[in-house]
């Protein structure tokens, strides 16, 4: 089997509502489709979802290292997906993004070329996970407002973006925990905004019992206190921003930096590496969670084959297609009640037309 196309495709993707977290106010979302097609006419399809606070990269950045990367990966044989992977990170070492397209497109062609969903290629572990649906930076009334519309949606988990003011934040988290039912999960986003001492403060408000997860209380770069709220907290505390590679996930398991870490496709390159991250976490005794950004159906598909197929992922946070007007992806992920599965199809399941 050889790769005999490949093309790059940029998509401006409006949000239906825009959202705000705690460095950012975002309306819309440009994503870089990657659509690799076979010799036998087998067609993998993979998505770049870039972000320069987060990715480092620009959607002009990321289309162009796909292209340079297009143009590598004519006549390759893509069933040698760690070869492949090598190669483009070597080539593309400043562009996650874009490798997670490349990485994505070649396992929905294996998926395709064995006949079976990918999760189950990767080992199958679970059929279903549930998934959080994101509130970003708003009022309270309108906190809870989106709260009780989510709810009624049936998603059981609501993770609540702050940081600007951890006393306001725990103002809304205290609202949000008396107005929901008691089976309804929090988790609490700080998106790098707190100093450690405002951290705990901001867990001594709130008290115990109230959130599930605290994610990414500090800047991503000051690990000692990261370091110290974890010591110190009353519950799990999750890193994000400060997992963005291989050496990070070692680093926050060796030095006990989190309870938890975020695994992002987007960010570490892909499910080759996302799948050596995850197990470096699982060796140190942290569990994982599979996020994701702005992204169409197609990342948040790969996203979801990669916890399902794994013991140690077991939170999901995949929301970022939900929003989405103009997606031209269809298919994966399946919602029920909170709840993503992936359809019983060959590869990612999904269906793009651009």
């Amino acid at each position: 089997m050889r790769i005999r196309h490949v093309e790059v495709s940029p998509v401006r993707l409006r949000l239906r509502e825009p959202y705000s977290i705690q460095y950012e106010t975002v309306e819309e979302a440009t994503n870089v489709f990657l659509r690799v097609e076979t010799e036998d006419g087998k067609i993998g399809w993979g998505c770049a979802a870039p972000d320069p606070l987060v990715t480092g990269e620009t959607p002009e950045a990321a289309e162009a290292a796909l292209r340079e990367a297009a143009d590598w990966l004519r006549g390759r044989d893509p069933l040698r997906i760690s070869l492949v992977a090598h190669a483009i990170e070597k080539k593309l070492p400043r562009a996650p993004s874009a490798r997670a397209a490349v990485d994505m497109a070649l396992h929905d062609l294996l998926g395709k070329a064995a006949g079976l969903p990918l999760f189950v290629l990767m080992g199958g572990y679970r059929r279903s996970i549930a998934t959080s649906v994101t509130i970003g930076i708003v009022a309270l009334e309108e906190t809870l407002r989106h709260a009780r519309e989510r709810v009624a949606e049936g998603f059981r988990i609501l993770k609540v973006k702050g940081g600007k003011d951890w006393r306001e934040d725990a103002e809304k988290v205290i609202a949000l925990r008396r107005e929901l039912p008691p089976g309804v999960r929090l988790r609490f986003d700080a998106n790098q905004g707190y100093t450690a001492q405002e951290a705990l403060a901001f867990l001594r408000r709130i008290g115990k019992g109230t959130l599930e997860i605290l994610e990414q209380p500090t800047p991503a770069r000051e690990l000692l206190a990261l370091q110290e709220v974890t010591r110190k907290a009353s519950l799990p505390v999750m890193a994000d921003e400060s997992l963005l590679s291989l050496r990070d996930s070692f680093r926050i398991a060796a030095r006990s930096l989190a309870d938890m870490v975020n695994i992002k496709l987007m960010k570490v390159g892909g499910l080759v590496p996302a799948r050596k991250a995850n197990a470096v976490a699982e060796a140190g005794r942290l569990e994982t969670m599979v996020g994701c950004m702005d992204e169409s159906r197609v990342a948040i598909a790969a996203g979801l084959h990669f916890a399902l197929a794994h013991r140690n992922v077991e939170f999901a946070d995949l929301d970022g297609h939900l929003d989405l007007l103009d997606d031209p992806a269809t298919g994966a992920p399946l919602l029920k009640a909170g709840r993503l599965s992936a359809p019983n199809l060959p590869g990612l399941g999904v269906d793009v037309k651009l």
